[in-house]
């Protein structure tokens, strides 16, 4: 079973590859996987200087990485 056709918006935000962030806190849930509580920006597929700021949001420990 095909799934939906992708939707392709230039205007969007730009998910792929990675950010720079800030990791001030961790919470484990309650299956016992770790969450940690970034700020971090995501920048637009159109490349526009303005970049979208996320405050506070929960990532999953596995795809966090310490900065080099």
């Amino acid at each position: 079973m095909p799934g939906a056709a992708r939707h392709v918006i230039p205007t969007g935000l730009d998910l792929t590859g990675e950010v720079q962030g800030r990791l001030h806190g961790r919470f484990p849930s309650v299956e016992g996987d770790w969450l940690g509580v970034a700020n971090y920006e995501i920048s637009y597929a159109d490349g526009r200087r303005d970049k979208l700021y996320l405050v506070d949001q929960l990532v999953p420990f596995h795809v966090l990485r310490k900065r080099e």
